[in-house]
């Protein structure tokens, strides 16, 4: 018989990135006394790494709970970015209702009907709650319009279009059922949350079942899986059996060895979890997302969906740069394997594959943004190695045709700079789906465009609109290959001779094109330093020193002036490289360089390249 437990509710909180998620899970954590009164607790709390910290962004989906009153609220904060929309889609199979979080100015935005979508699909009820009323510029009651329009865009049955509307500043720590209502404390949340999401139901007698929804890692315990446990009971030290869904061979044995529950941010042991409770369990070496922990009576797997594909792909491969191993600590491919390989433990939508050679490996992700993240943290952790310029992946259909990933692009922009960005777009086979006024001289646009034809763009888009531009993408389906693009971008200024950037070799530099590096900067043969002002490529000494005689002096090197070298950051560096380049990244420095160095085996290789080429278009 299938029961109802009370005591408890299962809760995501999904939302467009930067409309407030975590900031709302902090001000719940305080307001149910998770922390002392005398505790110290930095903002975002559950933004646990660095990286995350920085950008303000969520990466993996963080569990916690809360108490209020005599129930327990399971918390799961999601993360709002595209890239980590695989998060999103394992966490909804273990709730059982969501906060939509959506801010009070921006309204709508495109990961709002990304993860809408999915809560829907998934027939999980809502509760709708406009953060950020505390805005000057905030619009409560329109968004309120946008939130149920997007419901009826997305199918929603009548009993989701009843969804309950909560007000919130999750900064200020307060929530309200109504606009009028006196702003005191995050309560009016709480009673909406326990009133309107349902209690976890589950047959406490049956055999027990666990779908394990997120996986952690831990380098003393390992894998470390977590998710809610539908039926039955799970027991500390007790035989269970391992199955999958969409792998009927998978019966493995195992034992339960350590059982926990989450109390505020802590994981607590205990002995025992019935239905309803999230848990995390560990001592079972092999364990993916998607697998059902079963007692062994009758073991029977729960349907869960397949984890999106990656839609693009770029190379690690040891540095074989002149400056190679001496800025890093780790720079060997066994280092650079093993590391890769450990980041599968944790992250499902990275995919590493070992290629001919067994210095390079095939890396697919989400997006640039999600491989961006991976190499910011490998570089941090003191790993040294190369990278080159992203690519999508391709299919191939029934027809045997070619298909490639294509994206809904979102774009706000000041008024004026909207002509610029229809045009870039437009020449990247983007097509303009539709162009609306939003408020504060703003046009928010919308475009269907291949994946390949966003690579690169961000940089352009912030230097076009002036830093004003915001643009947000989400995948939308794979369709037949949209043709070449033209990248109509500017050579690369590069080193003619190993050695170090001076003055004068500089000076005499800045005038072909934008320099990356200044003075003082060791640079080696082969290397990028900066971007030139042509279509082409052109090599260059930015190492030549002033010849000295009796009517020259190197004292007259101080009247040069330079330019401010123009520093590429991670994200900025990946967009620049070309087919035929790298990224060299060490734990001190970004160096962009030239596939091949030598400069008579580069052209050799170009020659050849042209040729082939002009072979197939015969």
């Amino acid at each position: 018989m299938k029961e109802k437990r009370e005591d408890i509710r299962n809760v995501a909180i999904i939302a467009h990135v930067d409309h407030g998620k975590t900031t709302l899970v902090d001000n719940l954590l305080r307001q149910s006394g998770v922390f002392r009164d005398n505790e110290e607790v930095k903002e975002r709390v559950m933004d646990s790494g660095d990286i995350e910290r920085e950008r303000g962004i969520t990466i993996l989906s963080k569990n916690t709970a809360v108490w209020y009153r005599d129930t327990k609220i399971n918390i799961v904060d999601t993360p709002g970015h595209a890239d980590f929309g695989g998060e999103v889609e394992r966490v909804l199979k273990m709730v059982d209702g969501c906060v939509l979080v959506v801010d009070a100015f921006e309204g709508v935005m495109p990961q709002t009907k990304f993860v809408l979508m999915k809560a829907l699909a998934l027939d999980l009820p809502i509760v709708c709650c406009i953060n950020k009323i505390d805005r000057p510029e905030a619009r409560p009651k329109e968004v309120i319009d946008e939130v149920l329009e997007l419901f009826m865009d997305l199918d929603a049955t009548d009993d989701q279009l009843e969804s309950p509307f909560v007000f919130a500043s999750a900064r200020d720590g307060y929530a309200i059922k109504e606009l009028t209502d006196e702003k005191k404390d995050m309560a009016p949340l709480f009673d909406t949350i326990i009133e309107h999401i349902p209690a976890p139901e589950g047959d406490p007698d049956a055999p027990a079942q666990m779908l394990i929804s997120t996986i952690d890692y831990n380098e003393y315990v390992g894998r470390i899986g977590i998710g809610k446990i539908s039926n039955g009971t799970l027991k500390l030290n007790s035989d269970a059996v391992v199955v999958n869904h969409h792998d009927k061979d998978k019966l493995e044995k195992v034992r339960i060895t350590k059982l926990y529950q989450f109390d505020g941010l802590k994981r607590v042991d205990v002995d025992t979890a019935s239905f309803g409770d999230i848990v995390a369990l560990s001592g079972i070496a092999d364990l993916h997302v998607g697998d059902t922990i079963c007692g062994p009576e009758d073991p029977k797997a729960i349907p869960f969906q397949k984890i999106s594909e990656p839609t693009i792909a770029m190379n690690f491969m040891v540095n074989d740069s002149p400056f190679a191993g001496t800025e890093g600590k780790w720079v060997t491919s066994r280092h650079i394997r093993d590391r890769l390989f450990k980041e599968l433990n944790t992250d499902v939508s990275l995919r590493v594959e070992e290629t001919d050679s067994a210095d390079c490996f095939k890396v697919s992700g989400r997006g640039e943004l999600h491989l961006s993240v991976l190499i910011e943290t490998m570089r941090r952790e003191g790993y040294e190695f190369a990278v080159s310029k992203a690519e999508v992946l391709y299919h191939t259909d029934e027809n045997g045709k070619k298909t490639e990933p294509i994206e809904i692009a979102y774009i706000d922009v000041p008024d004026e700079f909207t002509g610029v960005v229809i045009q870039k777009l437009g020449m990247r086979k983007g097509e303009l789906l539709s162009m609306n006024p939003i408020t504060g001289g703003y046009t928010r646009l919308e475009f269907r465009i291949p994946s390949r034809g966003l690579i690169g763009y961000r940089g352009d888009f912030l230097t076009d609109t002036k830093g004003n531009g915001i643009i947000n993408t989400i995948f939308d389906s794979y369709e037949p290959y949209k043709g070449d693009i033209a990248y109509r971008r500017q050579g690369s200024l590069i080193a003619f001779e190993e050695g170090e950037s001076v003055t004068y070799g500089l000076f005499s530099a800045q005038d072909r094109g934008t320099l990356f590096i200044g003075p003082g900067e060791k640079v080696y043969s082969g290397m990028i330093v900066g971007e030139s002002g042509k279509a082409e490529d052109i090599e260059l000494n930015v190492c030549k020193k002033k010849h000295l005689t009796n009517t020259r002096t190197s004292s007259s090197d101080e009247a040069l002036v330079l330019t401010p070298p123009k520093r590429l950051s991670l994200e900025q560096a990946l967009d620049f490289i070309e087919n035929d380049e790298l990224l060299e990244v060490t734990p001190e420095s970004l160096r962009i360089r030239k596939r091949i160095l030598d400069p008579r085996l580069r052209k050799r290789d170009m020659i050849n390249n042209q040729r082939a080429r002009e072979a197939q278009g015969q």
